[in-house]
């Protein structure tokens, strides 16, 4: 069974962080990003949890797994 691990996507927008969140939890990252939109417009906190994603999850190039 292969270990799933969270880290960004290949497959991103603007950081991957999305994209990495929605690989993990196996869904779309439509649906990802729509949650951080409303966390943004709900008084900022999305872009708080983006900046600190973005700086915690590991690029796939330097986890040296695919």
């Amino acid at each position: 069974m292969k270990e799933k691990k969270l880290m960004k996507s290949r497959d991103k927008v603007i950081c991957g962080v999305c994209g990495g969140i929605a690989e993990y939890f196996e869904i779309d990252p439509v649906f990802v990003r729509i949650g951080f939109a409303a966390f943004v417009l709900m008084g900022g906190s999305g872009v708080l949890l983006y900046l600190v994603a973005a700086v915690l999850m590991k690029d796939p190039e330097q986890s040296g797994t695919d």
